[in-house]
């Protein structure tokens, strides 16, 4: 085994405790910020400690030994059997909160920190953390084998290899039982099998979304909660499933986002049903921007034709007039018939000759270099004239009649 990328580091601070370069994405994964670090007496207010392990599992510890934990430091904890090995993310106040958000049932379920990780402990942790992607690949050919419709996502070691986690996706229920015999008698430890969803799959995968940032669920997100079409419906976005499918194939957590804000401004929106009518037509809902308040009809109900926005408030004022027996004029706030609107004459006031006068002064000015050019020419033969009949005079009658 290599254990030059190995090291002990015994100093305080974040940095205290065994780590490894290429550890793995478990130390930035659901990560908390802790706003209140920087209060005195925060760590001691309570000894509740979350320590995050491979992936999105997390868990709470007693700090019975009152160790000084600080955020980074990887940790050894009572697991059964044996124990496990973890990276606290988070100490102080704000663990009772995340406790909060666990919904744990019982106090049973937090357990008890035993030390801070030696260098013994690291070793096992790794060799264990080797075998999980081929205990992956035979799992899911023993699977196959016994002809289970389920697929086997991750598998996760322990911390000291007594125990292996193994996840997997089914759409219906899948009897296992054998398979847990085959995989105990295949690897030789205590077999937990964990059934988890698409989405979930996709956070323990991680990847990138749309948007450009990392999956909501890889980096923040722990609690899902079922996402409807009607998400997409209240907000105006069209029924692509392209587009509304996430990397899970399942549709994006984002679209549950804003939809509350969405509905709380549709209530004060028209309903699409009910048609507007004026002294000069009858007006039909064409879309609708329910974050500006503002509606686009048109006297059409399937095309856009004379098509008119107004606010929301104007719209429903339209409509107490109906109801009382009255139509305005149109649907504009001034009560004001509506005017044709006639195509703008762009040339209007323009000479029809102008771009010609632009072509006259660019031609006369193109010209005179020319001219220039033609004289400097003319110079430049004159001078080679006069220097060859200057060079003819200097020669000697010798000379010229050797040359004949």
């Amino acid at each position: 085994m290599d254990y030059k990328n190995l090291k002990y580091i015994t100093n305080t601070g974040a940095d205290r405790g065994l780590c490894k370069k290429g550890c793995g994405r478990q130390d930035r994964q659901l990560n908390t910020y802790d706003w209140l670090a920087d209060v005195p007496g925060n760590a001691e207010s309570t000894d509740l400690v979350e320590v995050q392990f491979k992936n999105t599992r997390k868990g709470y510890y007693h700090n019975v030994n009152h160790l000084d934990l600080k955020k980074g430091d990887v940790v050894a904890v009572e697991a059964n059997p044996g124990h496990d090995i973890g990276v606290v993310t988070l100490t102080g106040r704000l663990v009772k909160q995340q406790i909060k958000k666990a919904n744990l049932k019982s106090a049973d379920d937090i357990k008890r920190i035993y030390r801070i990780a030696r260098q013994t402990d690291m070793e096992k942790y790794y060799e264990a953390k080797k075998r999980e992607h081929d205990t992956m690949i035979r799992s899911r050919k023993i699977a196959k084998d016994l002809g289970l419709q389920m697929k086997i996502g991750d598998v996760e070691y322990q911390g000291d290899g007594n125990k292996a986690i193994f996840y997997y996706i089914a759409d219906e229920r899948v009897d296992f039982r054998q398979l847990i015999k085959d995989l105990a008698a295949t690897f030789h430890v205590r077999i937990e099998m964990k059934q988890i969803g698409a989405r979930q799959e996709a956070g323990r995968i991680g990847g990138t979304g749309p948007c450009g940032r990392e999956l909501c669920c890889a980096t923040w997100m722990k609690n899902f909660v079922s996402v409807s079409t009607n998400a997409a419906r209240f907000q105006d976005i069209s029924l692509n499933p392209q587009k509304l499918a996430g990397m899970c194939a399942k549709l994006k957590c984002c679209l549950n986002y804003e939809v509350d804000d969405y509905i709380e401004a549709g209530r004060k929106m028209p309903s699409k049903e009910i048609v507007l009518q004026t002294q000069d037509a009858d007006y039909f809902v064409f879309k609708t921007d329910i974050l500006a308040g503002q509606v686009t009809y048109s006297t059409d109900k399937h095309q856009a034709v004379n098509l008119e926005t107004i606010s929301a408030q104007r719209a429903l004022q339209i409509i107490e007039m109906n109801k009382h027996g009255e139509k305005p004029l149109s649907l504009t706030d001034d009560n004001s018939q509506k005017q044709q609107e006639r195509p703008t004459d762009l040339l209007a006031g323009e000479s029809i000759t102008r771009f010609d006068r632009n072509k006259k002064k660019k031609k006369s000015k193109s010209r005179k270099p020319q001219q220039d050019g033609a004289k400097v020419r003319e110079n430049h033969s004159k001078k080679g004239e006069n220097k060859s009949m200057k060079d003819e005079e200097r020669q000697p009658h010798g000379s010229q009649q050797k040359e004949i």
